[in-house]
């Protein structure tokens, strides 16, 4: 982040001499001078660092003097060893900013504008240490300008290593659907801008991949991309042009703005404003619901881009439905024909796929829900060093982790496996890793779940295998995350895991131990006719919900949202308990309830019921709550039913759908300090997909505080199974 040549301006600053340089363990630097000096020159080393940088350790030995003559950035060190502190993407700098809209600046209108304060950096290194040569800029080289600019210490692109100028750098060209030329350079971006303004869709190479660009006040261009990429109803996210737009759209705390604003540059959930510009952002965005995922411009050619469009556009995925997104020119081409209408596209190679992040403020922190873009591949520290282990994570949201001594790097956000082509990616992921790192492990660890395509590779990998529990493994992520060791007690909740008795477990209380953990209590399960498909049909688990607590009797009522022949068909199906599986999900469970409420009775997209109730609870501010059972057995079962009735009951007394959402909402978090008060436990860690719901976590956090827990729950990694690779691996320092 321009360290180098900022430890070059504080040695001339200090008198020093001697030299700085990258190296497998971090910089190395080297000063020789008067010992006030140097003094002042380490407590400026802290106190003036250049935008971003953070020094995570600081070791100073002392040497025979050398008689430096001046100071200097060496070419770095290789000793075979790499470093795990490598650099993520960067957004634009303010003052690149600047450059690129200045008509007195040669960068002006240059869309690969960079600086020692900002660019990309992982997405396009062949290997370590960040260098030129080890970069897919190595193609380009600078022209008499830029190597002046480059060896300036007075400027802020002394030693940039991704300095290039309209002379001498990549080109933008615009490309029709079939890859044919039509503009170069900055008409290519013009002539984007006036496809865009049709209606017409974009398919923009940015910094980790392809995305697809819509105007966002054309709900017919909306449409015609949701039809593309069989998306009916999952929200886009949203470039908007400068902040203003989104304090205009969006209500926004101080954090939210802070992380919109900050280098990692990630899509941001906010809540709408009740009054919003439909001129400026339609409704086909994001249908039925109050959040809009909004990011800002964060290289080059999104600001010139956004700055000539002037207002907001739809920027999401360049990908096919289960695909991961395109990074690769041909295979853009290839893959996205049929969805988008052009290719505003350059001759930069990216050489890893990065998606944007997304982030959310819950309980007062910004967690990370989706980690790719401007957060990988920093590393996690973890307490205890650990030998090289690899960790492949799971099914859903795929990431790998690898461990070195007590450095664990999570692989970007992989997307799910459920398609060939994801599998293929994560393969080539698991071999960058290794090969960019130089860690090749000795053992892997995985999910109990032998159907999981993350679980045959590590199987197929002819190394030593140990499987992990689902919710043990999130528990441990959070736990890894805060640097927490036994004994806590875990609660993870989500959609399902494969639990150690072969069920579907999803609403786990776990007391985690030295060695392992102990399932201390969970809810009361209950059907899923249907099998997975009750995951996409909330109207089965409500189903199912129905059936356990009412049996037969369940099909009398009037209100089921299902066809005769349906209900003809699973009736006989829950009897005879025909592909009717079992589980403890509180995934499902909130399925079920939005369900019961009407709100939502087909997932369109993964979480949409649950979305939808929380959108709804969060209307009304209530501390009721249902009652519930703790059955006193061995692990304790959480009964619903008496929950359910009542809500029932509710919904005949024509209760608004709002507070029987946010009384269902309250009775969870009630059910989570009552397990706690039972457990004895005083740390308390929340885990798994359930808790990317704010209003749960807040009041479930709430209420134990206020009891005199500790509770733990994520920032840096995702709660969802995003994060499930690094639990795996800080499982290792406790399976025996």
């Amino acid at each position: 982040m321009g360290f180098r040549p900022f430890i070059v301006r504080l040695a001339k600053q200090h008198q020093q001499h001697g030299w700085v340089a990258n190296s497998p363990d971090g910089v190395t630097i080297s000063i020789e001078g008067e010992i006030g000096q140097q003094r002042q020159f380490l407590a400026d080393l802290h106190s003036q660092l250049p935008p971003f940088a953070e020094i995570k350790e600081q070791i100073i030995t002392h040497h025979p003097l050398a008689g430096f003559q001046d100071f200097q950035i060496k070419a770095s060190i290789a000793d075979g060893k790499r470093s795990v502190f490598v650099l993520p993407d960067i957004a634009t700098c303010q003052d690149c900013i600047r450059d690129i809209l200045d008509p007195t600046s040669r960068y002006f209108n240059y869309a690969f504008t960079s600086c020692c304060d900002c660019g990309p950096r992982y997405s396009i290194m062949t290997k370590q240490p960040y260098d030129r040569a080890n970069t897919s800029m190595v193609e380009f080289k600078p022209c008499h300008e830029c190597e002046q600019d480059y060896g300036s210490m007075t400027y802020r692109r002394f030693h940039a290593q991704t300095i290039a100028c309209p002379n001498c750098g990549p080109q933008l060209q615009l490309l029709d659907n079939s890859g044919n030329l039509l503009e170069k350079k900055h008409p290519a971006l013009l002539e984007a801008v006036q496809q865009l303004r049709k209606g017409n869709i974009v398919a923009v190479k940015g910094v980790g991949g392809y995305q697809l660009l819509a105007d966002a006040a054309n709900q017919k261009a909306i449409e015609q991309l949701r039809h593309r990429k069989h998306r009916p109803h999952k929200p886009f996210a949203v470039m908007m042009p400068d902040l203003i737009s989104t304090q205009n759209h969006c209500e926004m705390n101080e954090l939210e703005q802070l992380a919109l604003t900050s280098y990692s540059a990630p899509i941001v959930l906010l809540n709408r404003r009740d009054a919003i510009d439909h001129n400026l952002l339609c409704a086909a965005v994001a249908p039925d619901t109050n959040l809009l995922g909004i990011m800002l411009p964060y290289s080059p050619l999104h600001h010139l881009l956004l700055h000539e469009f002037g207002t907001p556009v739809i920027a999401t995925s360049g990908n096919r439905q289960n695909e991961p997104i395109c990074f690769d020119d041909d295979q853009a081409l290839i893959r996205l024909n049929g969805i988008t209408d052009f290719f505003l596209t350059h001759n930069r190679p990216i050489l890893r796929p990065l998606d944007d992040s997304i982030v959310r403020c819950i309980n007062g922190k910004i967690t990370v829900l989706r980690r790719a873009r401007g957060y990988t591949p920093i590393p996690i520290s973890l307490k205890t060093a650990l030998p090289d282990t690899l960790a492949t994570g799971g099914q859903l949201k795929s990431t790998i982790a690898i461990s070195h001594e007590n450095q664990a790097i999570l692989s970007q956000h992989l997307g799910d496996l459920d398609s060939e082509l994801s599998g293929l990616q994560f393969q080539a992921t698991l071999n960058d890793l290794k090969q960019f790192y130089g860690i090749f492990p000795r053992s892997i660890l995985h999910d109990l779940h032998s159907g999981y395509t993350s679980t045959q590779l590590a199987q197929n990998l002819g190394i030593k295998t140990q499987a992990v529990q689902h919710h043990y493994a999130h528990v441990l992520s959070c736990m890894a995350e805060h640097g927490l060791e036994p004994p806590v007690l875990g609660v993870a909740w989500d959609g399902s895991g494969l639990g150690t008795d072969k069920s579907l477990w999803g609403s786990e209380f776990l007391l985690i131990t030295e060695n392992s953990f102990e399932r201390f209590a969970h809810f009361r399960s209950f059907p899923l006719p249907g099998g997975t498909k009750a995951i996409q049909e909330p109207r089965r688990s409500a189903l199912g919900l129905l059936f356990e607590v009412y049996s037969n009797n369940a099909f009398e009522r009037k209100d089921l949202p299902f066809s005769i022949p349906e209900l003809n068909l699973l009736k006989p199906a829950l009897n005879q308990q025909i592909n009717c599986p079992l589980t403890t999900s509180a995934g499902r469970l909130f399925d079920a309830v939005a369900s019961l409420l009407g709100l939502c009775q087909l997932n369109h997209y993964e979480g949409q019921a649950s979305m939808m109730l929380e959108n709804s609870a969060a209307t009304v501010p209530s501390d009721q709550h249902y009652p519930f059972q703790l059955n006193q057995s061995v692990p304790i079962v959480i009964d619903w039913q008496i929950t359910i009735e009542q809500i029932l009951d509710d919904l005949k007394q024509n209760t608004p759908s709002a507070l029987i959402a946010a009384k269902f909402h309250n009775t969870l978090a009630e059910i989570m300090l009552a397990v706690a008060i039972q457990a004895g436990q005083k740390a308390i860690v929340l885990s798994g997909g359930c808790f990317q719901n704010a209003l749960l976590v807040e009041k479930a956090v709430g209420k134990l505080k206020t009891a005199g827990f500790n509770v733990y729950c994520h920032e840096k990694v995702p709660p969802n199974d995003g994060g499930l690779a690094l639990g795996q691996l800080y499982a290792a320092n406790f399976i025996r």
